[in-house]
């Protein structure tokens, strides 16, 4: 597992080396399809977030997107990178037209990106969202949150990458700003890894804790079982709402109409149903995809609200007045994107049906 220097990696450099990265991809694999493009459509690339590793991603997700390239008429090329900032700088340079991401990919990418939410993935299990948690091996001294906290720089830590909900901002929000502390301050050494390799970590034990979240968890216990059976959850978090998809707010209208559906319908009905729920198992057992609208983000706008303004109640201030600007300049943007996502609900989105 590739170890983090923490805090001490300077922005700069973190920022240059994930562009270097980022060139050395190969381009983006296409889809197979059996239906002819049309002669002017060009191919829509799709973007995966990183779950498990790239290569992993990519084979889970093919076959349905093998059916979307069918669907569309036009080739689907997919890309999947090892980082979240790699696939957040792909978004950025408009090198992705459709994305299946985090909440907090999705909030970035409708800012600053034009991109906007069109559907939000279901379970099989019927849930509106999964849960943040932090893991200790099973025999691990630590038994509760309250152990964890009387020993600043004693525990080794693993956490996810700073867009990842719940490997870093859910339990840094909810755990250590609400305490005054900086998960990468407090722990005796940091490792920034994905899920799957951060309970690794912790299994093997090389991490004393680690971040991850109930719906990895169960893919990580199918794949790894006697890793899962030595570990504990210490902690688990307020719910968080499901990842979504986001497309392009450039794309015309008539082939957002026809993706929108095509995700509304796809494992649900029509004869090839059974079949198409059997492709989305693949994905981290999903079973569809429910429509949704940028609103769907709100959630998340509210966990980096609460987290920055925690950590501008324990800064360092030249006076209350200072700190109360602050404060105050934090909750007007908060609420003006709050209002930004409500201005576009899920009825705003491009009819179904259109033709393009």
């Amino acid at each position: 597992m590739a170890r983090s220097m923490g805090a001490g990696l300077a922005r700069p450099l973190r920022r240059a080396l994930l562009a270097a990265a980022c060139a050395l991809l190969p381009p983006a694999l296409p889809a197979q399809t059996a239906a002819a493009p049309h002669a002017d459509a060009r191919p829509l690339t799709f973007g995966i977030l990183p779950i498990g590793g790239p290569s992993e991603s990519l084979e889970a997700w093919r076959p349905m997107l093998d059916d979307l390239a069918r669907a569309l008429q036009r080739p689907v090329r997919s890309i999947s990178v090892s980082t979240y900032e790699g696939l957040a700088q792909a978004l950025a340079e408009e090198r992705v037209d459709v994305a299946f991401v985090s909440g907090q990919m999705a909030l970035n990418a409708v800012i600053r990106d034009r991109m906007q939410v069109i559907a939000q993935l279901t379970r099989s299990d019927g849930s509106r969202g999964y849960y943040a948690v932090l893991l200790v091996q099973k025999d691990s001294p630590l038994r509760t949150l309250a152990g964890l906290f009387a020993q600043p720089g004693h525990w080794r830590y693993a956490r996810g990458e700073s867009l990842s909900v719940s490997g870093y901002l859910v339990p840094e929000t909810q755990l250590f700003a609400s305490r005054g502390l900086d998960s990468d301050t407090f722990f005796a050494s940091v490792a920034i890894d994905n899920h799957q390799n951060n309970a690794l970590a912790v299994a093997n034990g090389e991490a004393d804790v680690a971040t991850n979240n109930t719906a990895d968890l169960e893919r990580f216990r199918s794949h790894f079982p006697d890793q899962y059976a030595r570990l504990r959850i210490l902690w688990k978090s307020s719910q968080i709402p499901h990842a979504v998809i986001v497309v392009r707010s450039d794309l015309p209208d008539p082939l957002r109409g026809r993706l929108a559906d095509f995700l509304d319908h796809y494992g649900r009905s029509g004869r090839d149903a059974a079949a198409e729920l059997a492709k989305l198992k693949l994905i981290h057992d999903i079973s569809g995809f429910a429509a949704a609208g940028n609103d769907t983000l709100v959630p998340f706008a509210d966990i980096e609200y609460n987290l920055e303004r925690r950590r501008a109640l324990t800064a360092q201030w030249i006076d209350d007045a200072a700190m109360q600007a602050r404060l105050r300049k934090i909750g007007s943007e908060h609420a003006a994107l709050v209002q930004q996502l409500r201005g576009r609900p899920p009825a705003d989105r491009p009819m179904h049906g259109d033709n393009p």
